[in-house]
């Protein structure tokens, strides 16, 4: 595969931030190649109706407009995108995301904050050498802050917590400088919040174990370039790897917070928007480093972009040395929510095996969906039937509210709201377009998708009828002159005629032939060779 050159946007609370790298496949690594920021303030929401601001959403257009056009002209083959907190509690948040689509032809993903978090590992992950030993990281943006407890092999803990310098500026911050109360305040409330993603942290530290810390994101870099130039007389270039102790940081809090917004922007190395916003951020880090007893922090220029570009070659298998376990991160959470809400794991993966052998069979021949799909298709497999954790009545429903609302790492909202619905239709109505949440997909190809994909869905969970693995394995043939489609299923025991699932079949069958325009016709057969799934 020749070199690629991607770009990635983070629509964050604060600024909008672009990294273009330039991806080497034959290492894998990628190197920026070039850079782009501006505080946009999107947290600044409005306070009655806890909307976007339209002035908000403007500055925020037109900066993507500048990024899009920077990204072409660097003959960035692709541009990924995301947005988190601000987008994601606002309540024309994706109003804001579908106007972006029609408007510039980016498309944005919604993501939790976990996965946010996730994504800051890998990008933190990319660009330092941990070794053996235990990190803690620490994200501090405008609406949240992430920390995350991780080693060279996975994160142990990932947390997001809704404390940012945006947010507690317009929280908590009324005076100039901000008065003594005020600070006691906020300093106060920071800890609450931070209490249990801390304690999660200790809980998940090995005895003796003596974990490195490292700070991400713009607060924690200008706190650094504040120290750089006191004690430097200037920034080291790459910034990447500077250490400062916790008593040199308390000693710059204490000097901002005695500061008015004027006197802070003759601070060298602190920008306009920055001093806005600077007290309640370096609040967050102070609070956080004295809460987990951490004497140092060491800056990672490497944080959610670069993790968003690592986690865009994970997906495409352009990694798969001591990032391996990466690959595995969607599967091994699909499984963990199954486990969950107590899905029968042996009965869900039988439903999956079949599944994935139709989806390959008919490969080329009813439908040209890819390995994406196919991912999506197992996940719903898997989770289908999780709905009976509420009822079993109408339980296909509430497997839709349960994936829709589950914390899946790996997965964009986009994901999550495709395998909700696959998941849904594998049972009594198809997709009707009175269906709010599958008729408001934002594209048909999506609602084809679904369609599809659920009807193969259908066929493998009557291939399992009796929850016992009856059935071996599946052959499919298509006749494209006749469009007929012939099932030949070998039973598990010999002699077993498989009634049931074949008046299942016959039962389930209709909204795959009106999907794809075929006769279904199922036969027992005890010639075929058991299938070998991956």
């Amino acid at each position: 595969m020749n070199q690629k050159i991607i770009a990635a946007i983070d629509i964050g609370t604060n600024s909008i931030h672009m990294v273009i790298v330039q991806i080497e496949p034959s290492l894998p690594s990628f190197t920026v190649i070039a850079k782009e920021k501006e505080p946009v303030r999107l947290g600044d929401r409005d306070p009655a109706t806890g909307e976007l601001t339209p002035e908000a959403i403007n500055r925020s257009l037109n900066t993507l407009r500048r990024c899009k056009e920077l990204a072409s002209s660097l003959k960035a083959e692709q541009i990924i995108a995301v947005a988190t907190s601000a987008t994601r509690e606002a309540a024309n948040g994706e109003d804001f995301l579908r106007q972006i689509k029609s408007e510039l032809g980016i498309v944005v993903n919604l993501i939790s904050g976990k996965e946010e978090a996730r994504r800051i590992y890998l990008g933190v992950l990319s660009g330092m050498d941990f070794n053996e030993q235990p990190h803690i990281i620490i994200d501090i943006g405008g609406g949240s802050t992430e920390i995350i407890l991780a080693d060279v092999h996975e994160p142990r803990l990932l947390s997001s917590t809704k404390i940012g310098a945006v947010r507690l500026s317009q929280e908590f911050v009324t005076t100039d400088p901000i008065s003594d109360r005020e600070l006691k305040v906020l300093r106060a409330y920071v800890r609450g919040m931070l209490e249990r993603p801390v304690d999660e942290i200790w809980q998940n530290l090995q005895l003796n174990e003596v974990p490195r810390t490292i700070g991400t994101s713009g607060t924690i870099e200008t706190i650094a370039e504040i120290h750089a130039k006191d004690t430097l007389g200037g920034v080291p270039d790459p910034l990447n790897g500077y250490e400062i102790k916790y008593k040199e940081i308390e000693k710059i809090v204490k000097r901002l917070a005695r500061m008015s917004y004027r006197e802070r922007l003759e601070v060298s190395g602190l920008a306009d928007k920055r001093a806005e916003i600077i007290v309640p951020g370096a609040v967050i880090l102070l609070e956080a480093m004295q809460m987990l007893k951490l004497d140092s922090i060491i800056i990672c220029e490497r944080a959610l972009r670069e993790g968003m570009i690592v986690d865009w070659m994970l997906t495409r298998g352009l990694i798969n040395n001591r990032l391996r376990y990466q690959n595995e991160v969607k599967n091994r959470n699909v499984i963990k929510i199954a486990q969950k809400y107590h899905v029968d794991l042996d009965y869900s993966q039988r439903v999956a095996r079949f599944a994935l052998s139709i989806f390959d069979q008919l490969q080329g021949q009813l439908h040209t969906w890819s390995e994406a799909e196919r991912e999506l298709l197992w996940s719903a497999a898997i989770l289908h039937n999780c709905g009976v954790y509420i009822s079993h009545s109408s339980h296909h429903k509430h497997s839709y509210y349960l994936i829709r609302n589950a914390e899946l790492l790996g997965f964009t909202e986009l994901e999550l709201e495709l395998i909700a619905n696959i998941a849904r239709y594998h049972r009594r109505s198809k997709p009707k377009k009175k269906h709010t949440a599958y008729y408001q997909l934002p594209h048909k190809q999506y609602q084809l998708m679904v369609r599809q994909l659920s009807a193969m869905l259908r066929l493998a969970v009557a291939l399992d009828r009796r929850n016992k693995g009856a059935i071996a394995a599946v052959n499919c043939q298509y006749d494209s002159h006749n469009r007929a489609l012939s099932l030949q299923i070998k039973p598990t025991e010999i002699g077993d005629p498989c009634s049931l699932e074949l008046w299942n079949l016959s039962y389930k069958k209709e909204v795959f032939e009106e999907e794809f325009d075929v006769k279904l016709i199922a036969m027992i057969t005890e010639k075929l060779p058991v299938a070998t799934f991956n």
